[in-house]
């Protein structure tokens, strides 16, 4: 199995399905397709140049922003770890999946916007001793001299 990281920018194609395993642990999965796009000089266009389709797996943080943010049709940009899934169907047909499993997820700024919505609780993104970033210090007024 052939492990790398890197980034896939695409839009979502299923609605992003939330599961509990026996452990306890919670994981919530989606495919995305990135599709190629070429400009054809002598068509004067641009055309689809394939597509490329991955299931994405998010884990542990990334659960609750996944389920509370995106759904089916959205552009976003996964990053992680790409492997390669192998296996046989029912049917015996041997058959090769891309997985991510993602470290970061989020929308495509290019494509959308977004609304930020910071976490509160003890679980905070932010390391200790870490000033709050710029939009949420208290502001002053300008002094002039």
């Amino acid at each position: 199995m052939y492990e790398a990281n890197t980034a896939v920018i695409g839009t979502v194609v299923t609605h992003p399905v939330r599961r509990s395993l026996p452990g306890g642990e919670q994981v919530i999965t989606f495919r995305m397709a990135s599709n190629a796009r070429r400009f054809d000089r002598d068509r004067g266009e641009w055309v689809d140049n394939g597509s490329l389709f991955v299931t994405i797996s998010c884990w542990r943080r990334l659960v609750e922003g996944v389920d509370a943010s995106l759904r089916r049709g959205d552009p976003v940009i996964a990053y992680g770890q790409l492997r390669t899934n192998e296996y046989r169907t029912k049917d015996g047909a041997e058959r090769h999946d891309l997985e991510m499993r993602a470290s970061a997820v989020g929308p495509d700024l290019g494509r959308c916007s977004a609304t930020v919505t910071r976490r509160r609780s003890g679980n905070s993104a932010e390391p200790r001793g870490v000033e709050p970033a710029a939009d949420d210090r208290p502001v002053e007024p300008a002094q002039t001299p």
